[in-house]
């Protein structure tokens, strides 16, 4: 007689599917970045393109088996489901158990690359060994060319950091809250200080390892006075898993967690720029607070608008490639972007003695602050100038959202939307009564930065 029951899952399936679920916050596991190509005979590669065919939470999209290597945490941070004082499930990998699965998923074409993080277990230098044995193995063993992020824990030794980067593509350290007042309150044995040595760490290894690969800035000089160019360090053989030398060639990236407190969007920008500018971070990534069981009772009760995640990532986009500051995004009076407007159309609005801007005369800089107006768009009309005029129709031609961009433009022809540039009634002009119509000009921008 045959049973209806369900056949019994294997031990090391429940690990993952505990595990797998407690990775899933950490949104700061993107693998763009990495230029490296497999050798002959190993397996998998990466690009310089990224790798995008899984899905995090709020659908964004990477292929990379994303797990912890425990969740078993000696700290409490009241806003972490795998604090110490939480009753949840409990798992922990070994070292083989994460490099079975890898492969195993690598095999089946589930993924291309790994990002592995973890609860701290007795010590960050302990912690922080296990994750670089699993890169190793991969690396050594497997003979594994995939994508590799490793989580780094802040306070980790210089020599943990080093072993961790001799094998992986990126590491991060995760900031998680945006002030030490916020940790205080919330997670008081963490400091920002441990992050920003940790950080600090991981920037010189990253510059020290960048100048082997390019011994004289510019090439060698040659016989004629001229100058040599270096050989890519790829023909010289320099990212050669396992030399003492090589470091996380991708750089580092972290991530903070928004709205588990009430700091201030201008001052989760100030802390993003001054990381940035620091540490020269690849990706300052913004987690909305997602609420967790028996939470404390400072925590919100509800997690914030992902639309605010979503004008922080705009925001970020807009001082690292358009040439905004901080104070420009947001104000002493209104110190959180607004929800229902871009933020490159929140500042227009506040300074339309900028505006007019002629797409025929202005530079590019100026043209990046003309809302709608992406840097795609911006270059395709610079090229287009040195041909002819650039008219409304070119606009309709490269896909620009007209609406939006008339008032702040002028053109060839003749625009009688720029003579309302100091109407009151503007904004709901541009914005509209319906904010959900712009869902799809959102997901566009997340895909494109462009704002």
């Amino acid at each position: 007689m045959s049973s209806s029951s369900s056949p019994p899952v294997s031990p090391l399936r429940l690990k993952l599917q505990v595990l797998a679920d407690a990775a899933k916050y950490d949104a700061s596991c993107a693998s763009s970045g990495s230029r490296r190509t497999g050798t002959a005979d190993g397996l998998g590669a990466t690009s310089r393109s990224g790798i995008c065919h899984s899905y995090t939470p709020d659908g964004r999209c990477v292929s990379l088996l994303k797990i912890l290597l425990t969740n078993h945490c000696i700290y409490d941070c009241q806003y972490c489901v795998n604090r110490i004082s939480s009753d949840v499930p409990r798992a922990k990998f070994s070292v083989e158990e994460v490099v079975f699965i890898t492969m195993e998923f690598y095999r089946r074409n589930y993924i291309e690359g790994l990002f592995l993080s973890s609860g701290v277990i007795r010590s960050p230098d302990e912690t922080m060994a296990e994750l670089a044995a699993v890169a190793e193995v991969l690396r050594t063993r497997e003979k594994f060319n995939g994508y590799i992020h490793l989580k780094v824990v802040p306070g980790a030794s210089k020599a943990a950091i080093a072993a961790a980067g001799r094998w992986a593509d990126r590491l991060s350290a995760n900031i998680e809250l945006p002030t030490q007042a916020d940790l205080n309150a919330l997670a008081p044995e963490k400091k920002i200080a441990d992050v920003d040595a940790t950080m600090g760490e991981i920037r010189r290894k990253w510059l020290d390892f960048r100048q082997t690969l390019t011994p004289l800035q510019g090439g060698q000089m040659g016989g004629n006075g001229t100058r040599v160019r270096a050989a890519p360090a790829r023909e010289r053989g320099l990212e050669q898993f396992g030399r003492k030398d090589r470091f996380a060639p991708s750089g580092q990236s972290t991530q903070m967690i928004v709205g588990a407190t009430g700091t201030s969007d201008a001052t989760i920008l100030d802390q993003s720029n001054r990381l940035y500018s620091t540490y020269r971070l690849r990706r300052v990534y913004f987690s909305a607070y997602s609420p967790i069981p028996h939470a404390d009772s400072r925590l919100p009760a509800e997690a914030p608008p992902l639309i605010r995640e979503h004008r922080l990532y705009q925001a970020d986009w807009l001082m690292r490639f358009y040439g905004f500051d901080v104070g420009e995004l947001t104000t002493v009076e209104q110190p959180n972007l607004p929800l229902d407007m871009d933020p490159k159309l929140s500042w227009a609005l506040r300074n339309r003695a900028e505006f007019p801007v002629d797409l025929n005369k202005a530079g590019k800089m100026r043209l990046l602050r003309v809302p709608g107006l992406g840097v795609r768009t911006v270059q395709r009309i610079l090229q287009l100038r040195k041909l002819r005029k650039v008219r409304l129709e070119d606009l309709v031609k490269l896909r620009v959202s007209l609406p939006k961009v008339r008032p702040f433009v002028l053109t060839a022809d003749h625009n009688p939307d720029a003579l309302r540039i100091d109407s009151a009634h503007l904004p709901g002009r541009i914005v509209g009564p319906n904010v959900q119509l712009e869902l799809f000009s959102a997901a566009g921008s997340a895909m494109t930065g462009e704002v």
